[in-house]
């Protein structure tokens, strides 16, 4: 590009409008060719042109070290102008979207910015350029957003894991990052994705839910919610189970609020995601091998570093490997009212999980002691479930009662009645007590609780939807 086109273009970002000429924008060829306002592709088209300009008329290395607003404002007069200068055949508010979209793809997300502040978006699953598809209430649907081709959708990838101090290449395909809402980030780029770079992005909720929230929109109910609460002020062990998608997290910051301000938390998570509001927390959160494949700091390095801060309670994110037999030893060695998740289908299947994760840290334990070691760590565990109308439920509340010689005995507390399905393909059923009383109860009351049995008793209820 000239010096006089820059030196006008500069002008013109200063307010000097009458030192900007149309044939300054047409030299830039941001209107190579005249398009009407038909939607996505043709707003794509002029972001690109426009943004491609800007690069050769702003210092963006600048801007970007600006104030956001400054730089928002900044990049928006620019491209207003080069829009005006280019005649562009645009409406006023396709204007709006093609100035906003230069705005995010020099200083967001490019395409995926209007998906991240949409409140109702709870995931982001881009499966290829041209393929976005989000999550709401529970149910997926294709939207129309779409990158220009794979070489953009990388370049976003790659600017969200530099931003978290991690990368993505050939060498290293896949990574797992966060946004700075505390969104969690996965993404997968060629050889191991055959068809171009995909991404997926757990929306971060800014707005805690409660245990009454659990309740009004039918995740759990009232007596459920006492017994949670009861459990976690009595600081015995929680493991919640389930599938991908299940709402783990969101239960484990619903546990975590009913912690007493004055306890010492230690969190450890691959990606950092829970928002825990005590005052004395201490957030820790792993780190991959570095490009020379040394570096890297795994979970059960973080939690075995934890128990050297004197914490009163670990909460681990997730548990995936051989960090498992740390935990255990953690909250059998006086860390009492631990939390964890891991993935499983039913509290059967999540001691099953543990037993395999234990094997999986390299002790050749017999497997007596190693269900020994669960048996009497874990107090309970709650299992969760997505049901196909979309939404997320508590489906059981189990207590670990100890070992009856080779075998871990457990008993369920509440569980989710199922009846079927209504006209709308909504499940129907009610949540309910089993009629046993846990053998917790008693450490409940030791500990000053006021909790009546009546709570475990089944109640006869309308079996219609609830």
């Amino acid at each position: 590009m000239n010096n006089k086109i820059k030196t006008n273009l500069r002008l013109a970002n200063s307010g000097d409008r009458a030192s900007t000429k149309p044939s300054v924008v047409k030299s830039t060829e941001l209107v190579s060719s005249r398009i009407t306002d038909t939607g996505d592709a043709a707003d794509n088209d002029w972001i690109k042109r426009t943004h491609e300009s800007l690069l050769n008329v702003l210092d963006l290395s600048r801007v970007i070290s600006m104030p956001t607003d400054k730089a928002r404002a900044q990049i928006r007069e620019a491209a207003t102008k080069l829009l005006d200068e280019a005649n562009a055949p645009l409406s006023a508010s396709t204007r709006q979207r093609v100035v906003k979209g230069v705005e995010n793809e020099i200083l967001g997300h490019g395409p995926l910015e209007p998906l991240l502040e949409d409140p109702s978006v709870s995931d982001i699953l881009v499966n290829s350029y041209d393929s976005v598809y989000v999550e709401r209430k529970g149910k997926l649907e294709k939207t129309t957003i779409q990158f220009r081709d794979n070489q953009h959708l990388l370049t976003i990838i790659d600017r969200i894991v530099s931003n978290v101090g991690r990368r993505v290449d050939e060498s290293s395909p896949m990574v797992d990052a966060r946004l700075q809402d505390g969104s969690r980030v996965n993404a997968i780029i060629p050889p191991l994705a055959l068809d171009g770079p995909a991404m997926s992005i757990r929306r971060f909720i800014q707005d805690k839910l409660s245990t009454e929230d659990l309740i009004n929109i039918g995740s759990m109910n009232d007596a459920m919610a006492e017994v949670l609460a009861e459990i976690v002020k009595a600081q015995l062990n929680i493991v919640v189970s389930g599938g991908t998608g299940t709402g783990k997290t969101t239960i484990l910051n619903i546990l975590s609020s009913f912690i007493g301000s004055t306890e010492r938390i230690i969190t450890i998570e691959d990606s950092a995601e829970l928002q825990l509001q005590q005052p004395h927390v201490v957030r820790l959160e792993t780190r991959p091998q570095n490009i020379e494949g040394k570096g890297e700091i795994s979970q059960r390095e973080l939690v075995k570093n934890s128990l050297r801060m004197r914490p009163d309670r670990v909460i681990i994110g997730e548990v995936r490997g051989g960090e498992a037999l740390d935990m255990l030893q953690a909250m059998n060695t006086g860390h009492d009212g631990s939390l964890a998740t891991l993935h499983a289908n039913s509290p059967r299947d999540a001691i099953s999980r543990l037993e395999n994760m234990v094997s999986m840290a390299g002790l050749k334990l017999p497997i007596s002691a190693m269900r020994s070691q669960i048996a009497s760590a874990v107090d309970v565990i709650l299992q969760l479930e997505r049901m196909e109308d979309g939404k997320r439920r508590i489906t059981s509340i189990t207590e670990v009662q100890g070992m009856e010689g080779d075998i871990i005995t457990m008993s369920e507390i509440f569980n989710f009645a199922r009846t079927g399905l209504d006209d709308q393909g909504m499940v129907t059923g009610y949540f309910t007590a089993t009629g046993v009383v846990p053998n917790f109860y008693e450490k409940l009351k030791k500990r000053g609780s006021n909790m009546s049995t009546s709570l475990f008793k089944p109640k006869t209820v309308n079996r219609e939807a609830s």
